[in-house]
C-alpha cells in the first residue's frame, strides 16, 4: 500500500503482470505465453510473446501440437517463435543489449530458449508456471541454466487483480 491506501505493485509483479498481458496477443490456442526482459534500472528492455515470425499471417499456419498423421509441418513447432526469442530479437533489432538483464516470462523457457537466454547475457528469469517441468527439453533447460550459473526463481501472483483506469 502506498500513503494513500491503494495497493501498488512491486517491480517483480508489474513485470510479470506486463509478460502475462502481452502473451494474450499469441494466436496460439493451447500455450500463449509472454516475456518481458527488464534492465538493472527496472526499465523495459524488450517483450515478446509466441508467434509466427513478424509479417507472417498466423492463420495461414497450423497451431495443433500434434498432426494425427504424424507429419510436423502439420504441427505449430516447425513455424511458431518463442516468446523469449521474440524478446531478445526484438531487442537487438533495436539494436538493445540484454547483458546483465532479467526476463519475466509466463512460463518456464524450453532448452532452446535456454541457450538464447545464455547467449543474450541475461542473468536471471523470473517465471510464473512450470507445467512442463518433468518433459525432457525443460529438464535439460535447467540443466543448462544451472551449468552457466544463470539464476531462475517462481514467481506467485494474486489471481484476484483487477485492472482499473482511474482517469
Amino acid at each position: 500500500m502506498d500513503g494513500k491506501g491503494m495497493q501498488v505493485l512491486n517491480w517483480d509483479e508489474t513485470f510479470m503482470y506486463m509478460a502475462t498481458l502481452f502473451s494474450m496477443r499469441s494466436s496460439d490456442p493451447n500455450t500463449r505465453v509472454g516475456a518481458v526482459i527488464v534492465n538493472q534500472e527496472n526499465e523495459v528492455v524488450s517483450i515478446g510473446y509466441n508467434g509466427m515470425p513478424r509479417g507472417a499471417d498466423a492463420d495461414a499456419f497450423p497451431w495443433e501440437r500434434e498432426s494425427p498423421d504424424g507429419d510436423p509441418l502439420k504441427t505449430k513447432y516447425f513455424f511458431a517463435v518463442h516468446a523469449e526469442r521474440n524478446a531478445i530479437l526484438n531487442a537487438a533489432r533495436h539494436e538493445t543489449v540484454c547483458k546483465d538483464c532479467k526476463i519475466y516470462v509466463s512460463l518456464f523457457p524450453c532448452n532452446e530458449c535456454a541457450k538464447e537466454i545464455v547467449q543474450s547475457g541475461i542473468k536471471e528469469i523470473i517465471y510464473l508456471s512450470d507445467k512442463y517441468h518433468d518433459e525432457k527439453i525443460f529438464i535439460a533447460s535447467r540443466m543448462i541454466l544451472e551449468a552457466c550459473g544463470i539464476k531462475t526463481r517462481q514467481l506467485k501472483l494474486n489471481d484476484e487483480l483487477v485492472l482499473r483506469t482511474n482517469v
